[in-house]
């Protein structure tokens, strides 16, 4: 069994895996790192982002003039944001058998993979990873198409050397690829076969994949990838944590040859709970003096969450009159699917569905008025219900897209107004480069939710696996924290580590295989028997093998000539290599030396140089000497039983 590691993301996984004559892709999460190299697309004009200064490199030709600008001494690329795909080099797609998604934030590199690569496998996913995954895909393609930039800055890259930092540690820029289109996305999702958690899903006639609840966000789950005698169990983007979404199965997950887990927390040294607190009370704080709060988010997730938090929390303050507008052009989707996902909630949203009241208080916020979703500032109604003090969840974590941009340009220069970052997976000062002064002031409290280094190491005590396969950074500390060694996946025993665009072999090899036998054949065996309950037979046939299923058939008339070529009896047994030296003392052969390595015995004949290698499954005898070689092999047969 090999992996390959096509993400230099840790929670942007894609890694693929071969066994059994299957290629399996376990996730295709999309790096978005890259585009906090490039401006913002502001719906509106933006004064502050059109006013920047146009930069360009001493060494540079003209051609390169427009494509960057400079902001606060940092410069940026004015062109439609890139993305990093994953490693195209190490595995051809086309030869993958199947994609296993996670989750619906593990999918958006999905486009990348199946379109123009020749892809001819299956997508396996649950429900609301596809629904809320096409949501995410859609509104990215939807903010970006609805603000075409002139032109596409590509010349920059060539002067990499020449820029200033950051931009000039930018990796690889030259294998980015801008985002794809509507039609790349209906393409990619027709190959989707839907699932349910604890289904069995064949693929490649070898094995069988099975989705089981992973407590990270609805519908997200681990793989088990079983084969009759192996078991491979995948955690991506899991939590122990009791949330909206149904809480991860561990039972599933036990005892597994092999574990590969990536996905830890993006900020472990954060508590989610504490967060989600301090959250609140910004809000409020900001709301109470007069200010407004942005909040950039996606549009599902961690969303639902807040929205049930805050309104709880200005509720017990007195602050139920302060309006939340949701913006984005699948919000009304978004809040949708949660409510009708309910067998994918966890027990007590279910029990409320049971009781015909709503999962979420969203959908109550929403009757109600308090949570108003629009699909841009210039929906209909929007400038008509729009008054402030307010809170407004909208845009791109990134703050690269969406209608965040807009108002930051309104509220930035006001200093009790507030924006508030909660996604993990983006530096807040990161995001706000581009739009610097600003005034408006900023607060980081992300919320990730997954599983943190404590919960790791905990669960895979409770697991109990035979091999763990994790990404190579998870050995140490992150760099702004080196003497934090608790944020270290310390195990028992060290295991196996994998980084970019590397090829590891995960240590499992076939040792057994499961083989039918035609009913004919059947009928023609004479068991023998050797204790009761234990009977034997010999069998003479033809092994036929087709797509990973073995099956032995009674010898055709063409197999006459092979038939004649079949032992006239079997051996079997344990080879005793003392038995062995003996033997091989006997036929003259005196000057045996024994080494015994880990698994393996090696019988060195110096005189007759020859090697003699003897392992559980198998024993190679090495000489150039033919004769001697059949020699040794009869020597060898003497040891172990026949019949």
């Amino acid at each position: 069994m090999k992996l390959y590691c096509l993400s230099g993301h840790p929670n942007k996984p894609c890694n693929v895996v071969t066994f059994k004559s299957c290629t399996l892709m376990l996730d295709c999460g999309l790096d978005m790192s890259s585009v906090s190299h490039f401006l913002p697309l502001p719906l509106v004009v933006s004064q502050r982002l059109s006013n920047l200064s146009t930069w360009v490199p001493r060494d540079a030709d003209s051609q390169l003039e427009g494509e960057l600008r400079e902001c606060m001494n940092r410069i940026f690329v004015d062109s439609p944001p890139e993305f990093v795909p994953p490693a195209s080099g190490l595995v051809d797609f086309s030869e993958v058998d199947a994609i296993l998604v996670s989750n619906y934030h593990s999918m958006l590199a999905l486009p990348f993979i199946t379109n123009g690569t020749g892809f001819k496998g299956v997508v396996i996913m649950t429900e609301p990873t596809l629904q809320i995954g096409r949501l995410f895909m859609e509104e990215l393609v939807e903010y970006i198409e609805r603000t075409p930039k002139a032109r596409h800055a590509f010349r920059w890259k060539h002067y990499l050397r020449s820029l200033p930092a950051p931009l000039s540690e930018a990796k690889a820029p030259k294998t980015w690829q801008p985002a794809y289109s509507m039609k790349s996305i209906n393409n990619a999702l027709s190959h989707v076969q839907i699932l349910a958690y604890n289904e069995k899903i064949d693929v490649c006639g070898a094995l069988k994949v099975t989705a089981v609840s992973s407590g990270f966000c609805l519908g997200s789950c681990n793989w088990l990838i079983c084969s009759d005698h192996e078991k491979i169990a995948y955690l991506s983007g899991s939590s122990t944590l009791t949330t909206h979404p149904r809480p991860i199965d561990q039972s599933s997950l036990k005892n597994a040859d092999v574990l590969i887990m990536t996905a830890l927390n993006h900020t472990p040294m954060f508590n989610p709970d504490s967060m989600l607190g301090e959250f609140c009370v910004a809000v409020a704080q900001t709301v109470r003096n007069g200010g407004n709060a942005l909040v950039p988010c996606y549009p599902s997730g961690v969303v639902y969450d807040l929205f049930e938090c805050l309104s709880n929390h200005l509720d017990n303050i007195g602050l139920s009159l302060i309006p939340m507008y949701f913006v984005s052009p699948r919000a009304e989707n978004s809040l949708a699917y949660a409510n009708i996902f309910s067998e994918w909630l966890s027990s007590s949203k279910q029990g409320k569905v049971y009781n015909l009241d709503d999962p979420f208080p969203h959908a109550h916020l929403t009757r109600h008025g308090r949570l108003k979703p629009f699909k841009s500032l210039h929906a209909e109604g929007f400038s008509s219900e729009y008054r402030q003090p307010c809170i407004v969840f909208c845009g791109h974590p990134s703050l690269r897209f969406g209608d965040a941009v807009h108002f930051i340009d309104m509220w930035g220069n006001n200093p009790q107004n507030a924006i508030l970052f909660t996604e993990p997976e983006f530096d807040f000062v990161e995001a706000l480069a581009p739009f610097q002064p600003l005034v408006m002031r900023p607060v980081y409290c992300p919320i990730d939710t997954s599983l943190d280094f404590t919960q790791a190491r905990k669960l895979i005590n409770e697991l109990k696996p035979s091999k763990m396969v994790v990404p190579e950074v998870y050995l140490r500390p992150p760099v702004n924290a080196p003497h934090r060694t608790d944020l270290v996946l310390n195990l028992e025993e060290t295991p196996l580590t994998f980084c970019e665009c590397q090829l590891l072999s995960l240590g499992v090899h076939r040792r057994l295989e499961s083989v039918s036998i035609t009913p004919d054949l059947a009928l023609s065996l004479n068991p023998s028997t050797i204790r009761p309950g234990l009977n034997t037979a010999t069998i003479t046939a033809a092994l036929h093998i087709q797509d990973n299923k073995y099956v032995l058939k009674p010898l055709e008339d063409s197999d006459e000539e092979a038939s004649k070529k079949l032992p006239r009896c079997y051996p079997y047994g344990n080879l005793n290599v003392d038995d062995l030296v003996q033997r091989l003392a006997q036929a003259g052969l005196t000057d045996a030396r024994v080494e015994e390595l880990p698994g393996v015995y090696i019988i060195t004949l110096e005189n007759e140089d020859v090697i003699i290698k003897i392992s559980d499954a198998s024993t190679h005898i090495i000489s150039g000497n033919g004769q001697l070689r059949e020699k040794l092999r009869d020597i060898l047969l003497e040891c172990l039983g026949s019949f």
